[in-house]
């Protein structure tokens, strides 16, 4: 490969939030989060539209199954060819399948399989994206303004949720799916632009070679190989391997509740949709409110114990939602929840992007990811099944007490725990 179309610069000393290069990234990350969510609650609706309940449940889970199988191989692609070559292409595909989901939806009624298929082809590309997206920041900014750059990406997700649901809706309410698919493939292609003038630096390796990016990492070696050397590096690390599971762990205690476990809590205590609008309000202030806190300071001394003790107490915050009297008190505990949780998924991110050797970011992110956004999707089936026999209250306290197991472990490595974030 050749760097030809490849912009790339030294990373600059200025502060991400003054920094024009990380701006154009966060941009391109802010249309396609947005766009992230327009599209998925378009693919919901058309799938009720299309079908029975238990299928559009089928179109909606049929996109984790890739992104869980493909995540760890999608860090070695970004390893391989560069992140941002990765995010370009990945972020194109999707723009141009939801385009042509938007025109099909125009010109005929398709059904469910077209719609599992593309929630299919999302899913697949989303475990290249993902990865990738995770990896570039370390490539556009200094080591020691990625923790302020994980609170900007906090902040846009907060954005992205408060955007993205009242946007899609506008959009089936101007003209059904196919104008909401219209809309996300509008931000995709907005943010496409934006990539192509991100500027990245290159590995030491690379200047060296005078190779594009990425490839004195995967030169004549396969794929498998990447894959193994990688997993193999994380266990090694004294920080990475304790933090993985910190993060593993803490995703399959909470992931759950939040997603599956509330919408069952409001219809029990009878609290209806307002209800669990509420909570999730409480959550997303908390969690902005964490990524605000990063986003100002650029760092929080003692990096990795204060990821684990936030995790630890954290958990008390998800057990008491279900223990709580009232409406208002589970909305102050999930208020609790998203401040401390959002502070350790963003210590989190930061800790394994400074950690991490530049050429093996893709792989870690990968690994980082993996259970959040490919395996514990695939839980959500089951933690409706043990509501349904034991009620919330019980499954409450079990993810309570895996995230707390999670803040425990960390507390106990002794190089997380002493791990700090660059100066």
């Amino acid at each position: 490969m050749t760097t030809t179309g490849i912009r790339t610069a030294p990373v600059t000393e200025r502060p991400a939030h003054r920094d024009g290069n990380v701006l154009r990234w966060l941009g391109a990350y802010s249309a396609s989060a947005i766009g992230d969510n327009v599209f998925y609650l378009a693919l919901s609706w058309a799938a009720i539209k299309s079908g029975s309940p238990a299928q559009a449940g089928l179109v909606m889970a049929v996109s984790a199954v890739p992104r869980a199988l493909l995540m760890l191989g999608g860090g070695v692609v970004a390893d391989r060819f560069g992140p941002r070559r990765v995010v370009i292409g990945s972020d194109a595909v999707r723009c141009a399948a939801v385009f042509a989901a938007a025109a099909l939806l125009v010109l005929a009624s398709p059904g469910v399989w077209p719609l599992a298929a593309l929630g299919f082809v999302f899913g697949t590309v989303d475990a290249l994206f993902m990865p990738a997206v995770g990896a570039l920041p370390a490539r556009i900014t200094a080591r020691h303004q990625l923790a302020r750059v994980q609170g900007m990406r906090g902040l846009v997700i907060r954005l992205a949720n408060v955007v993205g649901a009242p946007l899609g809706g506008f959009g089936i309410a101007l003209g059904g799916s196919a104008a909401a698919f219209g809309i996300a493939g509008l931000l995709f292609a907005a943010s496409l632009p934006l990539l192509m003038s991100v500027r990245i630096a290159k590995l030491p390796a690379e200047e060296r070679a005078g190779e594009s990016a990425g490839e004195g990492t995967g030169s004549g070696r396969t794929a498998w190989r990447e894959l193994g050397d990688g997993l193999r590096y994380i266990r090694r690390h004294r920080v990475l391997a304790p933090l993985m599971v910190v993060v593993a762990l803490g995703d399959l205690g909470f992931v759950g509740p939040l997603n599956i476990g509330l919408t069952l809590l409001a219809d029990e205590r009878g609290w209806g949709a307002s209800g669990v609008g509420l909570v999730l309000a409480g959550f997303g202030a908390g969690a902005g409110g964490s990524a605000l806190l990063l986003t100002v300071r650029g760092r929080l001394p003692r990096a990795g114990l204060v990821l684990s003790g936030t995790c630890a107490v954290g958990a008390v915050g998800i057990g008491a939602v279900a223990y709580v009297p009232s409406l208002p008190a589970a909305a102050g505990a999930a208020l609790l929840v998203g401040l401390l949780v959002g502070l350790t998924g963003a210590l989190a991110s930061a800790l394994a992007q400074t950690e991490a050797d530049p050429a093996y970011v893709g792989r870690v992110t990968a690994v980082g990811g993996l259970v959040s956004l490919g395996v514990a999707p695939l839980t959500y089936p089951l933690t409706g099944w043990a509501v349904g026999i034991w009620g919330t209250a019980p499954i409450f306290t079990v993810s309570a007490a895996t995230c707390a197991l999670a803040g425990v472990y960390g507390l106990s490595s002794r190089g997380l725990r002493a791990a700090e974030l660059p100066r």
